[in-house]
């Protein structure tokens, strides 16, 4: 295929390659340019080439970005060795269009995927990539669309050799920190950037329903007006739990409907999506067997959402409390903000404690204090606490959980007496916040020195022989009782 006149005069002047012109691509692509590297742009569904036309006309008029019309093209724009970022959904077009590519690539040539696959697919496609001959990175890229223009958190893994190449492109668009620090570092080998990026969305998950679960006991056990829920929020973003989170519903809640003159929020159908992140976090934990139940429940109320149809029906059906809130108002808000912030300390502490197994399972060294100073800006669920969390680290490299560092212990304590008022309240209102109750269960098992596991062996045993062991026997020795003699 003739190359275009505007790419031969730029022939292999490009710093990096990218494929995807969606507005994450198109982002991403401007983000780079900026940063002053020169980008050469695709687009796989365009037709005659209008995409890549209307992109160069528009918002990328007068800067470093080169057209192509074809993969062939691409390649033969960039400087070796070639760096091509794939920007598309996630699973078989990844594949296919490293196929499609290879022809055009010399050894060492790196393959990137900037789309939110699944880790083990990532693995897979590194040491495939590298028994070509070439190497493939896996980045995880938080921040929706304005992170992708103006600095997103970055999660780069695979073959180790790329990152020489992608560092200072990475590390350029990134957004940084207070001191400059760039919110991107090299996670680990095969599928490990990508398994970081999972767990952050798992824990993204957990936060947002979290919110919304503060939010919906204010609002229905409380009565609290959407106004004065907003400026409950506003009020706790200028503290320990400011957040992009916590912010953003702040302004959610202030956005009025043009139609109705409604808040926007009550206008909004009650169904939630999602894209499947936070079942693979959900799913990866049962098959490590790390327990993750306020990220799992965050997941299971999305589907809960999804059954309108049925939650109407039974509405009509089935009847629950008829109580109402009696009490101090402002102390209960207070008392739902102790159990919003403990409660996400304990959705972190799942998600590190998911990372911490996985590292072990797969050969991975992660650094759990870096990865929590590459999620303190441009990600979805960036917070201040997560300075916290970083220093929890620094002081013990090795920490278990979170959960026992001191400044987490000292918060889930005093938070403790608060957090249990508001599960015990809503159950007694019949609010459902199913979210905060699985991290208080989860912080009083983990703090239980014996769970009532023993009566399950014995029922394991009874039926299925399945053996236990004793706790005057050293740990390792199995025993079975023939419980029918």
């Amino acid at each position: 295929m003739a190359l275009t006149p505007y790419a031969e005069t730029r022939m292999s002047h490009a710093d990096i390659g990218l494929i995807g012109l969606a507005v994450m691509g198109e982002n991403l692509a401007l983000n780079i340019e900026n940063k002053g590297y020169t980008v050469a742009v695709f687009n796989r569904a365009d037709r005659g080439g209008l995409k890549v036309e209307d992109f160069l006309a528009g918002r990328a008029k007068g800067k470093n970005v080169v057209p192509c019309q074809s993969l062939e093209e691409l390649c033969k724009s960039l400087k070796q060795p070639r760096k091509i970022l794939l920007m598309v959904k996630a699973g078989k077009a990844i594949d296919e269009l490293s196929e499609l590519l290879m022809p055009y690539l010399s050894q060492g040539d790196i393959i990137i995927d900037g789309g939110n696959s699944f880790f083990p697919d990532t693995a897979r496609r590194v040491a495939y990539a590298e028994s070509k001959g070439f190497l493939f990175v896996g980045t995880g890229v938080s921040g929706g669309e304005e992170g992708a223009l103006k600095g997103p958190s970055l999660m780069p893994g695979g073959s180790t050799a790329a990152w020489e190449h992608i560092k200072p492109i990475f590390q350029a668009i990134a957004a940084k920190v207070e001191d400059g620090t760039p919110c991107c570092l090299w996670i680990g080998e095969g599928g490990a950037g990508h398994f970081v990026k999972m767990v952050h969305n798992g824990i993204e998950y957990s936060d947002m329903q979290l919110i919304c679960e503060a939010y919906h006991i204010l609002r229905s056990a409380v009565g609290m007006s959407v106004d004065e829920i907003q400026a409950t929020f506003a009020s706790w973003n200028q503290g320990d739990l400011n957040s992009y989170l916590i912010g953003i519903t702040s302004e959610i809640l202030k956005r009025k409907d043009p139609e109705t003159g409604q808040p926007m929020v009550d206008v909004i159908l009650d169904t939630a999506g999602q894209k499947g992140t936070g079942k693979w976090t959900s799913a990866t934990a049962l098959d490590l067997g790390v327990p993750t139940p306020t990220i799992a429940e965050a997941v299971f109320t999305r589907c809960m959402s999804a059954i309108k149809d049925e939650r109407v029906e039974a509405s009509k059906k089935l009847r629950g409390p008829k109580a109402k809130f009696t009490g101090n108002r402002a102390q209960f808000v207070e008392a739902v903000r102790d159990a919003l912030f403990a409660s996400k300390v304990c959705s972190y502490a799942q998600g590190f404690a998911l990372m911490r197994q996985a590292a072990e399972q797969y050969g991975w060294t992660l650094d759990y204090g870096s990865i929590a100073l590459v999620w303190r800006n441009g990600c979805i669920i960036r917070a201040q606490f997560l300075d916290r969390i970083k220093d929890a680290f620094d002081r013990r490299k090795k920490l278990a959980n979170l959960l026992l560092d001191a400044t987490f212990k000292k918060i889930v304590v005093k938070s403790q007496r608060n957090w249990r008022k508001v599960v015990s309240m809503a159950s007694k209102l019949g609010v459902p916040i199913p979210a905060f109750s699985s991290a208080l269960a989860y912080f009083d098992a983990y703090r239980s020195e014996r769970l009532p596991a023993n009566l399950l062996q014995a029922q394991r045993d009874y039926f299925g022989a399945h053996t236990y062991e004793r706790v005057d026997k050293p740990r390792g020795t199995f025993f079975h009782t023939d419980w029918l003699a």
